[in-house]
């Protein structure tokens, strides 16, 4: 077998390598959906997987291991899901970034709640991609309202503070399910449009887009 031979035989074992991965984490979003994170053992998430439990061992090393990855795998999918859409006029990126997220959660309830709420305990792993998660929220809003993503302390803050409303209002509506999501979806970017009024009055350099 020659070099470049060799070289497509490694692509292609990396590439099913992460398909299995991609498959396992699926299978996890499943299953912790549904069950508990003590619930479940490493014996019920391979014979769920159809997997060899070693499986699991080797690309997660332990059952946390297992979780923080799906964890992870699902801040990247809301985090591109909210800042996607940057050649969209002002107003209706910061609409399109709060239509996202709401998505989202309502879609992966479970991945969303594990993101929001810490997960498992306190986790400071877990917590440290919640972070994750809200720098890149507000750099998507910054983009979106401003076509920068450095933020001055005063309109960081009260990003900080809207967001938080966000994910409060966020988890009581998937739970509820009472309300459409176009209705929240509404109410949120008239918050937003309201916070971002407040910065343009404290931050001449942070204008508020005009309403769409």
């Amino acid at each position: 077998m020659n070099k470049t031979q060799q070289r497509g035989r490694s692509a292609c074992t990396t590439d099913r390598s992460q398909a299995r991965r991609r498959d396992l984490i699926a299978v996890g979003r499943k299953l912790f959906a549904d069950t508990s994170y003590d619930a479940l053992s490493m014996d019920d998430i391979a014979r769920h997987a159809g997997v060899a439990k070693g499986l699991i061992y080797y690309y997660f090393t332990n059952k946390r291991g297992y979780y923080l990855a799906i964890v992870e795998d699902a801040v990247a999918q809301l985090a591109e899901r909210a800042g996607a859409a940057q050649d969209l006029p002002p107003y209706d990126r910061v609409r399109h970034t709060v239509d996202g997220y709401l998505r989202y959660a309502q879609h992966h309830q479970a991945a969303y709640r594990a993101i929001v709420t810490g997960g498992v305990g306190f986790d400071a792993e877990v917590q440290a991609m919640r972070d994750a998660v809200r720098a890149r929220m507000l750099t998507a809003l910054a983009h979106g309202a401003w076509g920068r993503d450095d933020l001055p302390c005063l309109a960081r803050t009260v990003l900080i503070g809207w967001l938080s409303g966000v994910e409060g209002v966020t988890l009581h509506w998937i739970e509820e399910q009472r309300l459409p999501r176009e209705t929240i979806r509404e109410l949120l970017v008239r918050g937003l449009e309201d916070a971002l009024r407040l910065i343009a009055e404290h931050e001449p350099d942070c204008p508020a887009p005009p309403a769409g």
